[in-house]
Parts: structure tokens; C-alpha cells; sequence
């Protein structure tokens, strides 16, 4: 069974494979490769923080199990 945590964490990978087969092309992007290279740069932004909120609620938990 596949975790959001780790289906977050192949999706950020996915994209940044991609960015970095963009940033290995021989020729110039495009205004509509840059375009498209901007919104990945979001999503893997946007998608880190989900981790994040993950993680630390993952920590919280935890440790209300061991106070409790």
C-alpha cells in the first residue's frame, strides 16, 4: 500500500527528473517550457510542504502516544 507521504515523495521526484532533463537541453527553452518549468517549480514547492506537514504531524503524535 502506497502512503501519501510516499506518493508525495515519488511525485517530487518525477518533477525534478523532469527539471533536470529541461536544464539538459542544447537549445534555449521556450516561453511555454519556461512557463511549464515555473509551475513545476511550484508543485515541488507546494508538494515539500505537504511533506512537512506530514512529518511534523508524525512527530506530534508521536509523542502524545508517549505522554499518554
Amino acid at each position: 500500500m502506497t502512503t501519501p507521504a510516499s506518493a508525495i515523495k515519488d511525485e517530487v521526484r518525477l518533477l525534478i527528473d523532469v527539471q533536470i532533463e529541461t536544464f539538459g537541453q542544447p537549445a534555449p527553452l521556450t516561453s511555454s517550457q519556461l512557463h511549464e518549468f515555473h509551475h513545476r517549480c511550484e508543485r515541488i514547492g507546494t508538494l515539500c510542504q505537504e511533506l512537512d506537514r506530514i512529518g511534523t504531524r508524525s512527530v506530534i503524535e508521536r509523542r502524545l502516544e508517549r505522554a499518554a
